[in-house]
């Protein structure tokens, strides 16, 4: 008999006498059994036969994924003891390859065995990987490490394997996977079979699928939030691209401003971008008011008070009544100014109003552009003013003396003699308006100087001809002998010759 044979059928023969002494109304005080796996909780007869405790052997319903290491290939075979050094097994062995198994390459290939191995057996595969890259699908990834049986089939019970006309195409190996994937559900969801679109031949787990093929790139935030934040329930065909069909609850909640009763458009890309709500930033220059000056910066309640957007007057005195109102440099409701604000006034500034006078019936031209507007208007009357020279300057019509313009009964159109750039250097037209002194028979007789003919310099309506002509007096009776009311005298040579004819 074998010594674990020999010592299962001493701890039965030990349990019986217990039953027996027991029974008799005797004590028997067992030796206590230690634990030689430590803290490790299991089911005894998971690996140990109820005869003995040797040998023992895992037995199928031992599940070693549940401690995470999933046991394949080699690995469902080996002895615990090759990676669990003691039967301590509750201190976990490690996972890594090069833990348990000799590196024969001495580091020069790094320590990640999967890369060129299965767990199947350490046979070189260089050979296989070298010829497959002369075929249609080169070995990469968690494919380089499968057993060829994995793809090619066969290689037991007589059954050849298969190497011509594998398919190469991922559904051709996986579409057990794909039917069976329900994070999300691929066939409902109408995904393609084309596993290489969003997977890697690293692993199902870690997806890359690129979103910009669908017409709705991802970006800003869009980027980090899980598929089912946008796909409830795993609907991927159709999903609507616009805004509002995710964030119809944010537009609806938005309070500041209000996106509802302020009509707002449900395109929130117009106001918001991708990376966060706020801040946002809405062109105002799409509507038919862009904003300069300081309306650039103003808050948006300072013209949309309570809330409102859609339909917003876009006159001046829509938000600037009191303001108009209340200016008194000038008064502008007393003058009668107009409600239309940028006539006169830029976004920038109140301060520096620029009024195009031109569109009036009196242009500014001279010296009439560098006055202040209260020269004229310092009565404050502006609509209706009086466009005559003398409206403003009659004070200067009166005081002038060189000559007297009040008393030689000179006109009131200062025009006639000046223009807007000065008084000085007038330029009265005696030719047209009364006697030609310029032109005709006495062009250059004349000393140049007014009292030549107006003996009286205080009164213009006074001159003399007979002055110039009274020697020759003799000469003008016998010429003009057969003409009836004749006079030597200044008023009748001017009521015959009123332009100078002889």
């Amino acid at each position: 008999m074998s010594a674990g044979r020999a010592a299962g059928v001493r701890a039965t023969i030990a349990a019986a006498l217990a039953i027996v002494l027991v029974a008799a109304g005797g004590t028997f005080a067992a030796e206590p059994v230690e634990n030689p796996h430590g803290s490790f909780q299991g089911e005894c007869a998971t690996c140990h036969a109820p005869d003995a405790w040797k040998p023992a052997r895992i037995g199928p319903k031992f599940d070693h994924s549940k401690y995470g290491y999933e046991l394949e290939g080699a690995h469902e075979s080996a002895p615990c003891l090759l990676c669990h050094l003691t039967l301590e097994f509750s201190s976990v062995a490690g996972s890594e390859c090069a833990e348990c198994h000799q590196d024969v390459h001495a580091g020069e290939l790094g320590n990640e065995c999967e890369r060129c191995h299965g767990t199947r057996s350490f046979i070189d595969r260089t050979d296989d990987m070298r010829s497959h890259r002369m075929t249609r699908f080169p070995l990469t990834g968690a494919h380089a490490t499968v057993d060829c049986e994995s793809c090619h089939g066969g290689g037991g019970g007589g059954t050849a394997m298969r190497f011509a006309n594998t398919p190469v195409d991922c559904a051709g190996c996986h579409m057990d996977t794909f039917r069976a994937t329900r994070n999300p559900d691929h066939i409902a969801a109408g995904f393609p079979t084309d596993c290489a679109q969003c997977h890697s031949t690293f692993g199902f787990g870690a997806t890359n699928f690129d979103h910009a093929v669908t017409g709705f790139p991802l970006s800003g935030a869009h980027r980090t939030i899980d598929c089912q934040s946008c796909h409830e329930g795993f609907q991927f065909a159709g999903t609507p691209a616009d805004c509002f069909s995710c964030h119809q609850a944010d537009y609806q909640a938005a309070s500041d401003p209000n996106h509802v009763a302020g009509g707002f458009s449900t395109d929130c890309a117009g106001c918001h971008s991708s990376s966060a709500w706020e801040p946002a930033s809405f062109d105002h220059a799409l509507t038919t008011f862009p904003l300069t000056g300081a309306h650039a910066a103003v808050e948006c309640a300072a013209c949309h008070g309570g809330g409102v957007f859609t339909g917003t007057s876009s006159e001046c005195v829509s938000c600037h009544l009191v303001a108009y109102q209340a200016t008194s440099d000038p008064p502008h409701v007393s003058a009668g100014f107009s409600t239309n604000c940028q006539t006169c006034h830029g976004t920038s500034t109140w301060q520096g109003a620029t009024f195009d006078h031109s569109t009036t019936a009196f242009p500014l031209t001279g010296a009439h552009r560098a006055v202040t507007c209260f020269d004229c208007h310092g009565d404050g009357v502006y609509a209706g003013k009086d466009p005559a020279c003398v409206a403003c300057h009659l004070a200067d019509y009166q005081g002038t003396s060189n000559p007297n313009h009040l008393s030689s009964g000179f006109g009131t159109d200062c025009q006639s003699c000046h223009n807007a750039n000065g008084w000085g250097g007038a330029s009265f037209n005696h030719d047209a308006l009364y006697f030609p002194i310029y032109s005709g028979p006495h062009q250059g007789v004349w000393r140049g100087d007014c009292t030549t003919c107006h003996v009286q310099p205080a009164n213009y309506n006074i001159f003399e001809c007979i002055l110039c002509h009274e020697h020759t007096q003799l000469r003008m009776d016998t010429k003009h002998q057969q003409v009836n009311g004749y006079s030597f005298n200044s008023q009748a040579c001017y009521s015959c010759h009123p332009r100078g004819r002889h």
